[in-house]
Order: C-alpha cells, then structure tokens, then sequence
C-alpha cells in the first residue's frame, strides 16, 4: 500500500486561475455579469444569486458550482467592482482571509496583500487616490513572538491555550520557573505581605520549604483553622493566603509543588485562579442612565444594565467566598462607575454614590460628565461622549483612589466608551484590563467604515471605531458571551474579526487591527438572575400578586402613554417581544411580519414591550422614528384587537412573572433583531420556560440549538419567519406536548450552560491567570501601549475634536 502524499492546499489566486484555464467563458460570464453593474460593492448573497444567470445554461452553472471556483464563491465576503477590475475578499475560514483581484477585460489574476486590498476599496469613495502615504495602523509587527493558535476551533479558549502555553515553557526550562517564585514573593494587600516572604530566594528553596510544610499539614486535623499553624508556616516563608484550613493549605500547596515538578496546564490554571489577587474591582459603564429602578426604557438604557446588576451580585458572592477560602480577612470593593446626570428624570442618576440590592460591598459611584463651561446636567447618547471622556477617566481616577483608598486590582470595561475610560484608567494605574464589548457598532451599520462620512454626523463612528481599536489592543483580556462575537460561524464575519482589517478613508487604514486568534479572547456566557427569572411550572415561587397588574398592562381597554392597541380573543396564545426601541433590535420588522401574516394573526395575539408609544416623550431619533413606524403600521393593517404595544416596564420582578404568564397562554417568546451580540432577553425567557425564537445573526445563533431547545428565524426573511411561528402553533394545536417539548429543552439547555455562578467562578479565575501573565510578559505589551498612546494623542484627540459638543453646552 503506498503512502498518501501530503499535498499543498491551492491559493485563492491559484484556484481562480485554475477555473480561468478550464472553465474560461463560464466564468468570464459570471465576472463580466458582476463588472456590468458597476462601480460597487456586491455582499454574498448578489454574488450567488449572479451564478444563476451564467452563460452556457445548466451546463455552465453546474461546471462552475462543482469546481473550486465555487468554494472560493461561498467563501467570499464582499466583491469591490470598479471595472475592468473586480476584486474579492475570501475568508475560508473564521480569521483567516486572502485577497484576490481578477481583470475581467485582459483575463490576468493577481494576489493582493491586506494594505492593496483596501486601497483599491478606497477607490469606491475617493476615486483613483494619487496619496501612497496612507497613515496604517499594524499591530503585527508588536505581535509577532506573541503565543497564538492558529486553529479557528481555538478562537475564544485563550486562557486554556496561555495556560498550555506558560507550563510548556516551564518544563522545558525550569529557570522559567523564577518569575513564578518572584510573582508570589511580590504578592501584597495594602503592604501586607501574602503568599511568599523573603526568606524563600529561590525555585530549590521553595520546593524544600513546600516538603516541610505539607509534612507538617499531613499530620493536622483537616479542618484545623489557620490561626492555629500560622506562625509554624511564617518561620518556614510562607504567609497568609494559602488557605483558611489544613486541608486547604495542603491543596494548594499540593498544587504549587506539582507544577515545580511538571507543569500541566489544568494545574497551573486551577493554581493561579485560587491566589488572592482580586480584591477590588471597578467597572466602568458610563454611558445612559445607570440605576437600579426606573431606568430600563430609557434611551441608551438596557441589556447592559441588567447585565452588570446581575454580573456584580454574583461577582461579590465569588469574591467572599474565595477570600473566606483563601484564609483572609479582607473586605472586598467593587465599584461601578458612570456618569452623574443632575437632570436625573425622576431616577436615582444625579446621586454620587449609591449601594447595589442585594450586595454588602458593592456600589455605584457616578461622576459627572464636565466640560470648560461646567458640569453637563442632561443625558446625551452614547454617539456623543466622546468629547468628555479623557476629563471623566482622570476625575475618576481620583474618586475610585479616594474611595477605595488605593487602586483596584481589576478595572472591566463595558460598550466602547468604557473600554476606552478602562483602558486609560489601566495605562495610568498599571493595573489588569479586562473588556467587554456587548455590542460593537460596526457590524451592526453595514459599510459604516468605508462609507464613514455618511454616518458621522449622526453616529461619530469614526471616533468609535478608533476607541474600540485602541481599548481592543491595550485590554489583557477580552470577555466575550458568544464565539460568533469573536469569529462569527462559517459564513458570517464576527464582530472582533471585522476590526482585523478595514479601511476609514481619508483618515487611515487599518491593515492588522486585532486577531482574533489572540489569547486574551475568552467566552465567558452570562445568565439571568434565577430570584427574578425562574421556571413557569415553580408554582409556589410564583408572584400571583402581580397578576391583577399584568393583566391590567395586557387587556384595560384604556389607551393610554403605557399601554395602546387592544386583545380581543384573550384565548388565543401571545407571542411576546421586549426591546429597546431602536432599528437594530427590529421590534417594528416583528410587528410588520405579523400584520402580513393572516394565518398568525389567528393563531395568536401580538404584545410587544418597547420604548414610548408617544413621540413627544422621546428626544432620541432612532427610536422616534421607530415609534412613527409602528403607528403607520398598526394603522394600515387594522391591528386592534390583536395587539398591544406596552411601553418600555421598569418593574425587573413584574417583568419575570409577565415572562411566566406568557408561558402560562402557552404562548412564545420572540428575538428579531437584525444583530445581537448576545441576548440577554432569550435567556431569560427560556429561564422561565417560554419557548423561544431568536435572531439567526449573533448570540442568540448559540443559546438556541434550532428545532431542539427553540428556533432560529432570519430577520431579513420576515415572512418565513411568519410562516415559521405560524407552524409552531399549528402543531401544538394538534400535538399539545410539542409546546411543553421545547419548553423543557430550553430549560435544560440554560441549567447547563448560562448561569452566573459560572460566569463568576470563570471571570476570578481569568484575572488570575492574565494577572499573572501580565506580570511575567510585561515587556512584550510594553512596545504595543507606547504605539497606541502615540495613536491616541496624535489621531484619536484631534478626531474628538471635530464631535460637535452637547446641545446644552450651546447654549
């Protein structure tokens, strides 16, 4: 039997070439089809569906889908045509992307590298550019000894594969061991000494000193307290934090030795989350208003509030718990810091510090947006604070250093305005970064990049897009809830790899923006709060008080600024939605595709939470012009008597039971936003047992396992998504188990997958770990924060500049 030969994989170019030669008029028709359209960009779908139109019949068609041709076809994210030339941007694989341009008029292909790409895309917006030097920003070069997969399954697993990565090294060379030793002898809380005194200088120290201790711990009562061997441990070097018991000092002593003697990585991982590195913790979200009642609805005011609610409850809960472990006696702080708005519109915002529910040591701390003519009092959306931020990170780097007498030990970001506070606040302190994206811009406007200017007066993207390739690059760590937030799937970009590579036209070029095979990529999913949300079928956990008050927001016949439209036939199943108002989140595309559909109109009622039902009440203009739709919409399809528009509730408690009462009708719940990153929403429905159909584009695409544990639907093929609800119905009509089928699985799918007690427990140990490797490879991000300092003041500043400040500043 012969050996099978290792083969290399063609190029893109040399598999254009290679259809050029064998299908030569198939595909000079197909291209010549794309050039005849002219000047533009072509998305996937317009490049498919021109194969169809191929010269040469079936026959044609068919030699082009079965050849390589085709995979280069399916693989292709957008096409630039400015004729004779069309050029592709091929992605074959999560992260990994080549350029192709194909001269149509003399049938030549060449290979473009990343830079070419996006010059001749330039051209869509500039025309023939006669500037060869194009400010590019290349964090490559900074990163090119970096440790990094290279396998798209890996994308989001860094803490695994840094952990691969670190007890490699170590076994192949103990002196690589000695950064551990000194990592643990620098440890300090408030100038306290833990871990490691002085008196163990060196690897073969320790490893002697480890023998003496566990001889000494093996002979102790398991659960003799600390206090009663602390100063036998102190004359041997070690210190507080090994543990509070002798069976727990013995664990991680167990652990610490293990790794002296052959590092593995699941060792060192669980080693480094259990040492007492984190205890005091800011998070910064500075954007809308940040409370805990009487907020969500409001603009720029959602998911990302109840995300970091639930976050910093389950967060301290970790915190005590390990430090109770640990053998410590610390009070652990967390802050999360945002911005004080004096014309607070009946809510708790113009308060500067403020306790959350439910923790002992966790607050809010709102510091005011300022500007040379004072404090800004008014809200002002999240496109325009851009102009206040650097004054905000320094004042708040004064009230977090006052407040918790000292600096924190982890600052997270959240959205890119606070990423971009976290990452000053980082660079200035020294200490570990951590950010969360939850939704970024770009992906979510299509073409926003090249064609910037159309949306700058509106959007300030191109301030946007600059701080989220700053904070992405100086973050050690990047929290994601989704892999599709990272590397999208087979088909679609993710959010982080659409920053890899882009073009702003006329300010600069991104060529290497970030890579998403990074180690500091980490999914880490939330989940909701199980006191709020929990299963329809708990009925001793129910809260049938409210139900007099749901059943007011659901049928009064009242029209009024809470509630429009009214349920005739209150037998009938609801499907049910709660949103922002905006255009992103889709809530009037729901409503549209319900109207168009007769048989879902009879099927089922139509309640949706979102935004104000009255213009006047809103000065946002995304969602003013969200509510004009829906109005025009009930309108023109006769709606009443089939559904009922609440305005945005505040009432989290009343909101889970209103969850539960849909679930009671045996209704659905219903996700169609164009892009959600994550979908906070869709957790906490299936956490209450309502079956769910969600948003095919982002988070949801992973929560939902499609037809088992709910549905995915296509927000841009509103009417198969109809047709797709209408089914559903129709069979739990004829087979009343199927609701409960589906209910069931989603309720498992949650249980084993989204809570926080997991979030939690992976976030501390994700600190430790980073703040360990940001200890040993200081040097090596060192280069990559001078570079974006640099990108900071001399573009990033002079950007801010041209963001026209607040309407109150004007006047």
């Amino acid at each position: 039997m012969t050996n099978p030969k290792l083969t290399r994989i063609p190029s893109i170019r040399e598999r254009v070439e290679d259809t050029l030669s064998a299908h030569r008029n198939e595909l000079v028709s197909l291209l010549s089809r794309y050039v005849a359209q002219g000047k533009g960009m072509l998305q996937p779908h317009r490049l498919i569906d021109e194969l169809e139109n191929v010269s040469g019949g079936d026959k044609g068609k068919q030699m082009l889908s079965d050849g390589p041709f085709s995979e280069v076809l399916k693989a292709t994210q957008e096409a630039i045509v400015l004729p004779p030339f069309v050029a592709i941007a091929v992605r074959p694989r999560p992260g990994v992307w080549e350029y192709v341009r194909v001269n149509v008029y003399e049938l030549s292909v060449e290979q473009l590298s990343v830079s070419e790409y996006h010059r001749f895309k330039e051209e869509l917006v500039d025309g023939q550019a006669n500037d060869h030097f194009v400010l590019e920003l290349d964090f490559e070069p900074f990163n090119a000894t970096f440790p990094r997969p290279n396998r798209s399954s890996s994308i989001g697993n860094g803490v695994q594969f840094l952990n691969r990565h670190l007890s490699s090294v170590m076994f192949r060379n103990k002196d690589s061991l000695d950064p551990l030793l000194e990592f643990l002898r620098a440890h300090r809380y408030k100038g306290h000494v833990m871990m490691l005194s002085d008196r163990i200088e060196s690897v073969s120290r320790l490893q002697s000193s480890l023998a003496k201790a566990e001889d000494h711990l093996t002979k102790l009562p398991p659960d003799t307290p600390y206090s009663q061997f602390e100063y036998v441990l102190q004359g041997m070097g070690f210190e507080r934090g090994w543990g509070d018991t002798a069976q727990r000092v013995l664990e991680m002593m167990h652990l610490l030795s293990d790794i002296l003697q052959a590092p593995d990585p699941s060792t060192l991982e669980t080693f480094l989350g259990r040492i007492p590195m984190v205890f005091n913790v800011v998070i910064l979200s500075p954007h809308g208003y940040f409370g805990q009642a009487n907020v969500l609805g409001l603009p720029d005011t959602g998911g990302q509030i109840v995300y970091i609610l639930d976050q910093v409850r389950a967060l301290e809960n970790e915190m005590l718990l390990r430090i109770k472990k640990q053998g410590l006696n610390v009070t652990p702080r967390i802050l999360i810091v945002t911005r004080l708005i004096p014309d607070a519109k009946g809510t708790s915002c113009n308060q500067r510090l403020e306790r959350i529910s439910g923790t002992e040591y966790t607050h809010i701390l709102r510091v005011p947006f300022r500007s040379e003519k004072g404090i800004l009092r008014k809200w002002i959306s999240r496109f325009d604070v851009w102009p206040y931020l650097e004054t905000f990170a320094e004042d708040v780097a004064s009230e977090i250093t006052a407040e918790l007498q000292g600096i924190p030990d982890l600052v997270i970001g959240n959205y890119s305005d606070g990423n971009l506070v976290a990452s000053l606040l980082a660079y200035k302190m020294g200490v570990t970064q951590c950010n969360i994206a939850h939704a970024l811009e770009k992906t979510k406007y299509p073409d926003s990049d090249i064609y910037w200017k159309k949306f700058e007066e509106k959007y300030h993207f191109s301030c946007q897009f600059t701080a989220d390739i700053i904070a992405m690059n100086h973050a050690d760590f990047i929290i994601t809830s989704t892999y599709q937030e990272i590397a999208g799937t087979k088909n679609t970009v993710g959010q982080y790899e659409s920053h890899t590579a882009f073009t702003l036209p006329g300010l600069y070029r991104v060529v290497h923006g970030i890579d998403v095979f990074d180690p500091k990529f980490n999914i880490v999913s939330p989940g909701a709060d199980m006191e709020i949300y929990f299963p329809f079928t708990e009925k001793q956990k129910r809260l049938t008080a409210l139900h007099s008050s749901i059943e007011k927001i659901l049928y009064d016949p009242e029209q009024n600024e809470e509630h429009i439209g009214t349920l005739n036939d209150r037998s009938k199943p609801i499907i049910f939605s709660m949103a922002r108002l905006d255009h992103v989140k889709n809530i009037t595309g729901l409503v549209e595709c319900y109207a168009k559909n007769k048989k879902l109109r009879e099927l089922a009622n139509l309640v949706v939470v979102a935004g104000y039902n009255d213009v006047k009440r809103s000065n946002d203009r995304e969602e003013i012009a969200e509510i004009e739709k829906m109005h025009g919409l009930m309108k023109n399809y006769g709606l009443d008597g089939q559904f009922r528009w609440i305005s945005a509730q505040m009432n989290r408690a009343r909101n889970g039971e209103l969850y539960r009462y849909i679930a009671d009708t045996k209704g659905i719940f219903v996700q169609p936003a164009f892009y959600e990153a994550f979908g906070l929403t869709v957790v906490e429905a299936m956490t209450c047992g309502l079956p769910t159909f969600a948003t095919c584009h982002g988070g949801p695409a992973e929560i939902i396992e499609d037809d088992v544990s709910g549905f995915h639907i296509d927000p841009y093929h509103p009417d198969q998504a109809a047709a797709h609800m209408a089914d559903f119905f129709q069979r739990c009509k004829e087979e009343p188990d199927y609701w409960h089928k589906i209910s069931d699985a989603g309720l498992q799918r949650i249980k084993e997958r989204y809570t926080w007690k997991i979030y939690s427990e992976r976030l501390m140990t994700l600190a430790g770990v980073y703040g360990f490797w940001k200890y040993v490879s200081k040097l090596e991000r060192r280069e990559t924060r001078r570079y974006l300092e640099m990108f900071y003041i001399l573009k990033f500043r002079d950007l801010v500049r041209s963001v026209p400040p607040s309407i109150e500043e004007q006047q």
